[in-house]
């Protein structure tokens, strides 16, 4: 018998992962995987472009929205300190076989937005030199963050927070520039408008509701920390804090730039005329030196989170490896913690082969249409398996406890509902995409794992041994 499998008949983890991570650091690589640059030139402009002056609006409702996330999450992972996040959770509390479709749902995923954050690197790149543009720069970044990734966890937490911190000097220039230029006050904020045929056109409040969900994506990655809180110390006193931290961080650091960009732009039908809304505004207060110079920070931006989300979903594969999900062999090699590193290896060589192979052969159009619907469908688990946490004969929730229950879950699942009801009306393709990921993976556990378990088996009490001080 396998230790591995000797461990989860002990009803218990053994600390295998390197608990050696302070709330700071985990923070470091949390905004990491939000990598907040590259949501205001990449995300946010598609809200800019929708509502005008009203996308600071629509960002600010988004960021009252994610606290429903937020507080889900910080309960769900102050309860359940090991790494694997929603798998983790829904396995526990929705049964074993959602469980296990929420597995393939965010593994998937998990690498597809690698393969799609990679292949955007070129052309940010390739404002300082042409020839950096093209698929080759992509899945060359995969393989060089896939080494990185490997590293132990705090090295990482190092390496993101000097990428992170770079990223952030290039939003505080966009940021100075728009404040030192103003053309137009803060009601700008309430003007919803958009460029026309015949200049700027003033639209509706549904507009607006249209570009929440938008909104929600620009600042989703703040939930990352529970895929580190096995490996960060008091954790279950301490996760709460970093992901609430990290959510208020990342609204920040996204809605100033867009603020002043909208109140410092030289014309605003200009601004939302232009294919690159933030783009243009560097050009026009700052010059093309720094539009370039910004660029590049932007491409590093890109290439943090690359290794930031390889690290997250490295962790979730080992965490499946961990519960005997596999043939055998295949779940002690991925299961496998590399001795001096105390990293997940080969699961973090796996997810980095996967998504390069992505990234290489697989039309951008399509990886975005596949991931259109998975975060709105991972938020629904989510918020589900908030309502079930309090559930009568269960111990209380441990570390945090979100104020209101069963308010935010209420909120979160409905609001959920109402944005998938949008997306299989205007863009079914994305929703059935996310749903048949589930599926698969609900119908491997019935077809693999329940027959090879049967109802004897369940998952270990999700507390790892303590390890060193500030252990869990």
């Amino acid at each position: 018998m396998s230790e591995l499998h000797q461990v989860a008949s002990a009803g218990r983890y053994e600390q295998e992962l390197a608990r050696s991570l302070t709330m700071r650091e985990n923070i470091l690589i949390t905004l990491s995987s939000v990598t907040p640059a590259s949501s205001v030139f990449i995300i946010v402009p598609a809200i800019l472009l929708g509502v005008g002056g009203a996308s600071v609006l629509t960002l600010g409702l988004a960021a009252l929205a994610a606290v429903l996330v937020g507080v889900c999450y910080a309960e769900l992972s102050a309860t359940y300190p090991v790494t694997g996040g929603e798998y983790t959770w829904t396995a526990r509390l929705l049964g074993r076989p959602l469980g296990f479709g929420t597995f393939m749902l965010t593994m998937v995923n998990g690498i597809l937005i690698i393969a799609v954050i990679a292949l955007g690197t070129g052309d940010y790149l390739s404002a300082a030199w042409s020839a950096l543009d093209g698929v080759w720069v992509g899945v060359v970044v995969i393989v060089a963050t896939t080494a990185v990734a490997a590293l132990d966890i705090r090295t990482n937490a190092w390496v993101t927070g000097v990428f992170l911190a770079t990223e952030l000097l290039a939003l505080v220039v966009l940021t100075v520039l728009g404040f030192l230029n103003p053309e137009r006050g803060p009601g700008a904020f309430l003007s919803a408008q958009a460029a026309g045929d015949h200049g700027l056109e003033t639209v509706g409040v549904a507009a607006i509701i249209a570009l929440l969900p938008v909104a929600l994506f620009a600042f989703n990655g703040y939930g990352a920390a529970v895929y580190y809180v096995e490996e960060t110390k008091d954790a279950d006193r301490t996760i709460g804090r970093v992901i609430l931290v990290s959510l208020v961080v990342t609204a920040l650091v996204e809605i100033v730039p867009l603020a002043a960009a909208v109140i410092g732009a030289p014309s605003m039908e200009a601004l939302l005329g232009s294919d690159a809304p933030m783009n243009y505004f560097l050009l026009e207060r700052g010059g093309s030196a720094l539009n370039t110079a910004v660029s590049v920070g932007v491409a590093l931006a890109i290439v943090n989170a690359v290794i930031a989300v390889i690290i997250q979903i490295a962790r979730l594969v080992y965490a499946s490896a961990r519960d005997r999900s596999w043939p055998g062999p295949v779940d002690d090699v991925l299961g496998r913690i590399h001795p001096r590193f105390r990293s997940p290896v080969n699961a973090t060589l796996l997810v980095g082969a996967l998504s390069a192979l992505t990234a290489a052969f697989i039309p951008l159009t399509w990886l975005i249409t596949a991931t259109g619907a998975s975060v709105a469908l991972v938020y629904l688990v989510v918020g589900a398996c908030a309502l079930r946490l309090r559930r009568a004969g269960r111990a209380m929730s441990r570390g945090y406890r979100m104020p209101l229950w069963p308010l935010p879950p209420v909120l979160l699942v409905a609001g959920m509902l109402y944005v998938c009801a949008e997306v299989g009306r205007d863009a079914p393709s994305q929703l059935v995409i996310g749903l048949v990921t589930v599926g698969i993976g609900v119908a491997y556990y019935f077809g693999f794992i329940h027959p090879r378990r049967g109802d004897r088996w369940t998952l270990p009490d999700p507390v790892v041994e303590a390890e060193g001080e500030g252990a869990s």
